[in-house]
């Protein structure tokens, strides 16, 4: 029976859902997100590959309906949101949902900013309104696919929920009703990728699969459009998404019963610092202990970190004498590593051979231990226990319910505008100072633009732009 398919209550959830709708709250959210994933996509274009990836693009196709951040370069919609996922996500800076294990804006975002432009140039617009509206339901149908369910993380969710949620957002843009979207759903479900080896690995192509999935999306909502029907039952049938990606383990029920009351924007995580999200309990529990005792990190005899299981098993890994920095990012010993040798963790830590083969670095990451606690959810982060024992023979000790960056311990919004700045100058080329500031005025009074694509314009570095 239709009604049985809860595909259904999603469709009728995203097409019924205006902006009008939304909480004050949500929509300050959506803007803070919002700055936050394109700074981040700026400072990507400094990321590993990023000059062959444009290269391989600009094969793809003589269009030029979409640019790709800060640098500009005109390329197919497809294309250009292949290359901004990645620039988004290749420097683990990007924003997360930690419930869901998902970092939900980067396919997102990526997908609906080259949709937006290649609207403008077929003479149409997307309004702010829009953008908030689609953002936000866009969050709450990707993240569904990891909130739900209690399976051991399999799959590269940031790729395969998150090309659900990028759709979604599409979706909502484009006016489709409840038939087309469930039809662009399904589309994307058959092509829905994302595997974690290039995690286990190091490898860039762990950010690429976002992109696949970015571009994906704008192909689902393109045949959708057509008339093309997808199929419907694609996250409870028989070889639907919970079944294949998620064995089969999920609880949908009481996450569809609050659609729209419980918003998953206001459940995101910043990402204070650029590696893997489950590297950060250690560097704010460094932060903390530091702050309180005022140790220094030549004081330290060792580290170890408490961790639950699904910390353990992605960024336990092994220490290497010259890791690429994909790997480096996702290797807890390398950051903590980092963090006692240079006090922070930030984009340049991660930069060029110096930086991942630094002696100091390895010395601090040699100390420190990774040991796997009780904990039985294995999706859970937290919570952390951090112990350093010191030179003199102090052991010190703490423990996090969450890391610097949950919502329940979040940036403050000169925190953001100060990450955004931060990021603005890594690119690959420096973006105008009065470009800068333009760009958070435009997000700040986001309801008020009647073009989104104004906001790629800001983002090109080159002035005439």
């Amino acid at each position: 029976m239709a009604d049985a398919n809860p595909l259904d209550r999603v469709a009728d959830h995203v097409v019924s859902t205006g902006y009008e709708a939304l909480p004050p709250a949500v929509t300050a959210r959506v803007k803070t997100f919002l700055l936050d994933t394109i700074g981040v996509g700026i400072a990507g274009s400094s990321g590993a590959g990023i000059a062959e990836l444009k290269q391989v693009a600009a094969g793809w196709g003589n269009s030029d309906e979409a640019r790709v951040w800060l640098t500009g370069e005109r390329l197919p919609a497809q294309a250009a949101a292949i290359v901004n996922a990645y620039q988004t996500h290749c420097l683990e800076f990007d924003c997360v949902h930690e419930a869901a294990v998902l970092h939900p804006m980067a396919t997102i975002l990526s997908a609906v900013m080259a949709w937006s432009e290649r609207a403008r140039a077929r003479g149409g617009k997307v309004d702010g309104k829009s953008l908030i509206t689609a953002l936000a339901l866009g969050v709450d149908v990707s993240t569904m696919l990891g909130v739900v369910t209690d399976a051991p993380l399999e799959f590269f969710r940031p790729a395969t929920a998150g090309g659900f949620g990028a759709v979604t957002a599409i979706g909502k843009i484009a006016g489709f009703d409840r038939l087309t979207l469930k039809n662009a759903l399904g589309a994307q479900y058959s092509q829905t990728s994302g595997t974690l080896q290039p995690h286990v690995e190091g490898s860039p192509l762990l950010g690429m699969q976002v992109g696949f999935n970015a571009r994906a999306a704008i192909v689902s909502a393109d045949i959708a459009q057509a008339g093309f029907r997808g199929p419907h039952d694609i996250l409870t049938g028989q070889y639907g998404y919970f079944r294949l990606f998620e064995q089969n383990r999920y609880d949908l029920e009481p996450f569809l019963a609050r659609l729209g009351e419980d918003w998953q924007m206001l459940e995101m995580s910043h990402k204070p610092f650029p590696s893997g999200r489950l590297t950060h309990g250690t560097i704010d529990a460094l932060r903390q202990l530091i702050a309180r005792h005022g140790f220094s990190a030549d004081d330290v005899a060792g580290v170890t970190c408490h961790v639950p299981p699904l910390v353990h098993r992605l960024v336990g890994r092994p220490l290497t004498d010259a890791p690429e920095a994909n790997y480096a990012k996702l290797c807890l010993r390398f950051v903590a590593g980092v963090f006692l040798a240079r006090g922070r963790v930030d984009v340049p830590d991660f930069m060029g051979r110096a930086a991942l083969t630094d002696a100091d670095v390895h010395r601090y990451a040699r100390l420190v231990d990774v040991k796997l606690d009780a904990n039985p959810d294995a999706n859970a982060m937290n919570p952390q226990t951090v112990e350093v024992t010191l030179r003199d023979g102090r052991n010190l000790q703490i423990t996090l319910p969450f890391a610097y960056g949950h919502p329940a311990a979040p940036l403050s919004p000169a925190e953001n505008v100060d990450k955004f700045r931060r990021c603005a100058g890594y690119g690959s080329r420096p973006l105008p100072a009065p470009k800068v500031d333009a760009l958070i005025d435009a997000v700040d009074r986001l309801e008020t633009l009647d073009d989104v694509a104004t906001l790629v314009d800001l983002t090109q570095a080159d002035e005439r732009s």
